[in-house]
């Protein structure tokens, strides 16, 4: 189009103008482009049903020239549709997203927490919350919050400090430059995370002569930032030296696309790899360099290598305390860390030697500096000899014949054998993440996908529906436990309204397991985590448990099709069948509540009562101290 095209202005509301431009926004890596925001998620009220829904209504009646598609998804929950936003950015390697609008007061606020999730887990999803009236006229309006310090203070403030982006449009003038900014961060890979525009009720609605020129189809190019010389040298110069290097791939490794290279610099160099949450699968499981999660919830091979190691070389991690093990996981006490990232805020992290660069470019660049350098001959031995012990161990937790009840390990064998290396296994919160950290292998990039930065409780429901819109040709599989499921299930009923094929699969407790198998190793003897009828006397004198609630005849009542297994081979039957239909399917299986899990392999830092009446607690503190001895700060 030429340049006279964009000649001029086109009166529309702000609203209206807010669709226009988001429907023309590209972001483009290695020569792809793609629609940025691929779509809305909108729940309306009285704050912006008749701005950003007629915005969106009048986009998919009649579409203005020069105004792309922008496909609109009614979800139930606030919170919810941001788990899906972020989900499909997460599955897009950040590359797109979807838009999310709410009304004013609680429906804005309830998608604070998604907005968090996003932003710790440095994922792009773009809110545009509801807000007061710019002009005060009507002041206070209906379910504005009033502050009598600033007039100016609405509910949406308590988006700022978990979104990496936010302003409050009050004029419409304001709105180019805060659209410009808010795309510059979602394309940001280091500075990405919840972009927030609030959008007062009366702006959203007002009209306003727009330059032509805002609407132009705009390509946003996401940037691969190369490792700087001398960072490269310094970088390569303690890889050569250490006798005991240790990868840990995070994210960025997988977000980047950078599985490849890790995989040529590990065949090369012999350098073992272990992975976090989010780097799972960067570099198969059976890859003879591949050691398998690390940390808190790690496998023994990747941890035991960790205890030793001299040299940690971080690839797009941010060091969780589930990383690091709350600081006590390497024990080494000379080892130093090399952290490639392209954000200097993780770079610096344990104080590493930095290298900010993008993943890709700085592991090809390093494979290139390394050129016939590789571990000694007894350290390979070592890893071969580790890997082979923890695949055993993953063996039998995958195949216990535990009963009457099976464990959750099991339906994890179960799922990892017959699922494709191409589908995708969903999970957040509970003791779930910890045994599929362990346990899981994971061939390819896309197939685990664990939310362990926020780890939010609720997420897997309405995030099976984000995946499944970035890949709809893959089976996507969300494991939710009973406790999980009751914060969030909402998200159920849009699924079978958008006709989205997804299974899930409902592991049922009766309580919760995670948080019931940390309290008693804590001396809290597993206080507020099964369901029971409340008594006189003391909790634990309440023995009867309550029936709960009955999730199978609740998912069924979404619309779900619901198959019940009750032993493992029933499982797989059911999971086949779920594979063969095109109807969205919940597996509801009972599972053991007291495990067994995993054999552990690692600590976590969750400080013990100093003072107690009860023996258990006074026992469990003393375990405590002696299990935080190894805590340091790696300076």
């Amino acid at each position: 189009m030429s340049n006279e095209a964009y000649a001029g202005t086109v009166r529309l509301t702000v609203a209206q103008a807010t669709i226009r431009f988001l429907s023309n926004q590209y972001s483009e890596r290695d020569g792809v482009e793609r629609r940025l925001i691929a779509g809305a998620f909108g729940i309306f009220g009285h704050g912006n049903v008749a701005g950003i829904g007629q915005a969106l209504l009048q986009n998919e009646i009649a579409r203005a020239e020069g105004e792309g598609e922008m496909p609109y998804i009614m979800p139930r929950n606030e919170q919810g549709q941001v788990h899906a936003a972020a989900a499909f950015a997460k599955t897009t390697d950040r590359l797109q997203t979807w838009m999310c609008t709410a009304s004013i007061g609680p429906g804005s606020l309830n998608m604070v927490t998604g907005a968090a999730l996003a932003t710790t887990n440095r994922l792009p999803v773009l809110l545009l919350p509801s807000d007061q009236f710019a002009t005060r006229v009507p002041d206070p309006v209906l379910q504005q919050l009033e502050d009598p310090t600033s007039l100016d203070v609405s509910v949406n403030d308590a988006f700022r400090p978990v979104s990496r982006f936010f302003d409050r449009i009050n004029r419409p003038e304001q709105l180019i430059p805060s659209l410009l900014a808010a795309m510059r961060v979602l394309t940001d890979p280091a500075e990405t995370g919840a972009v927030t525009i609030a959008m007062p009720q009366d702006v959203q609605a007002e009209a306003f002569d727009w330059p032509v020129e805002l609407f132009r189809k705009r390509v946003w190019h996401v940037r691969r930032p190369v490792p700087e010389p001398a960072a490269l040298e310094r970088a390569v110069a303690l890889i050569r030296a250490a006798k005991r290097p240790l990868i840990i791939a995070g994210g960025g490794t997988i977000y980047s696309g950078a599985g490849q290279e890790l995989r040529d610099l590990a065949a090369a160099t012999g350098i073992p790899v272990a992975d976090t949450q989010a780097g799972k699968g960067a570099i198969s499981f059976d890859d003879p360099c591949a050691v398998g999660g690390v940390g808190s919830t790690g496998c023994a091979a990747a941890n035991h290598l960790a205890d030793r190691a001299d040299l940690v070389i971080g690839v797009g991690t941010r060091y969780s305390d589930f990383t690091t093990a709350s600081k006590t996981q390497f024990k080494n006490p000379e080892v130093r860390f090399v952290n490639i990232n392209v954000a200097p805020f993780d770079a610096a992290k344990e104080s590493a030697e930095m290298v900010v660069a993008d993943a890709r470019e700085a592991l090809a660049a390093l494979a290139g500096a390394l050129e016939g350098h590789r571990v000694d001959e007894a350290y390979s031995t070592e890893i071969a000899a580790q890997r082979e012990a923890w695949l055993e161990a993953t063996e039998r937790c995958y195949h216990l014949g535990h009963g009457p009840l099976p464990a959750q390990t099991e339906v994890f064998g179960a799922l990892n054998e017959l699922m494709g290396p191409e589908d995708v296994v969903i999970n957040a919160a509970g003791s779930m993440p910890g045994d599929l950290q362990a346990l899981w292998q994971a061939r390819t990039p896309v197939q685990y996908h664990v939310e362990y930065a926020f780890s939010c409780m609720g997420y897997e429901i309405p995030a099976a529906m984000g995946v499944k819109l970035a890949r709809p040709e893959a089976e996507v599989v969300s494991i939710v436990g009973d406790g999980t499921y009751q914060m969030l299930p909402m998200e159920l009923a849009t699924v079978v309204q958008e006709g989205i094929k997804v299974i899930y699969v409902l592991l049922q407790n009766h309580g919760f397991a995670s948080i019931g198998s940390l309290s008693e190793s804590r001396g809290s003897q597993r206080f507020g985590t099964t369901y029971r009828q409340r008594g006189e006397g003391s909790h634990l004198a309440d023995e009867e448990r309550i029936a709960g609630v009955d999730i199978a005849a609740n998912a069924r009542s979404w619309g779900l099709e619901v198959l019940e297994a009750r032993t493992i081979e029933e499982f797989r039957e059911a999971y086949r069948a779920a594979a063969a239909s095109e109807r969205a399917t919940m597996i509801h299986i009972e599972t053991d509540l007291y495990g067994p899990n995993p054999p552990g392999s690692s600590w976590w830092d969750v400080p013990v009562s100093g003072v107690s009446e009860l023996e258990s607690t006074r026992r469990a503190y003393e375990d405590y101290v002696r299990d935080r001895a190894p805590q340091r700060h790696y300076l």
